[in-house]
């Protein structure tokens, strides 16, 4: 793997729901900076060019009352059609990679900052598995996952699986991985695994 800047980067790895976003956090506890893509990628649909762009490939069934962008109205159009999907990922992503490049060279010039984590849902399936210096796979059991995503209202089991189809295999990405965090307990054996990978990850840059 290729070493962006003087910091370690850290791209984090796993299925839909299963923690890693709360993996981002606990490294940003330890003085990481975190590019959060899906926090880019949800408020570029609010930016008024793309917006206009996306409602014109999809209709305004996608749309709030208040006109914006409904982002699960439209994950339900683009996750029942392959090729819509792939229409609105050429729209987002190269956006999103761009502002992510930004915001590793803002924090590359940082003294602050010891390591930049990647909470990327899409690491892998746009390439950017490269760019790390280290690899991490949140493992979680799919019924954990499933009642996670359930209890915070976005999807059920069956939408979980149908996602995922569209992504590349949880298989694949634990073999591209440099360690494993096991997120099937309580949260302070999460915190304790995040602390002992970071300083591994450390001692060895």
């Amino acid at each position: 793997m290729s070493t962006v800047g003087k910091k370690p980067i850290i791209g984090i790895l796993g299925g839909i729901g299963s923690g890693k976003s709360t993996v981002a956090k606990e490294f940003a506890k330890l003085g990481c900076g975190v590019v959060d893509a899906d926090k880019l990628a949800g408020d570029l649909l609010d930016e008024n060019g793309v917006r206009e762009e996306i409602v014109g490939l999809f209709g305004l069934g996608i749309c709030s009352s208040s006109g914006n962008i409904d982002r699960r109205k439209l994950a339900d159009v683009v996750f029942a059609d392959a090729e819509k999907l792939g229409v609105l990922n050429n729209i987002i992503h190269p956006r999103v990679l761009e502002q992510t490049e930004a915001i590793i060279r803002r924090y590359t010039g940082q003294n602050d900052i010891r390591a930049i984590v990647l909470d990327m849902p899409l690491l892998a399936e746009v390439g950017w598995q490269k760019h790390c210096d280290k690899l991490i796979f949140v493992q979680c059991d799919e019924r954990l996952r499933a009642e996670r995503a359930k209890k915070a209202g976005l999807f059920d089991e069956n939408q979980l699986r149908i996602r995922e189809n569209f992504q590349i295999s949880l298989d694949n990405k634990v073999a591209l991985a440099d360690n494993i965090i096991y997120n099937n307990s309580d949260f302070s054996e999460l915190v304790r695994q995040v602390a002992n990978i970071f300083t591994s990850i450390l001692d060895r840059c």
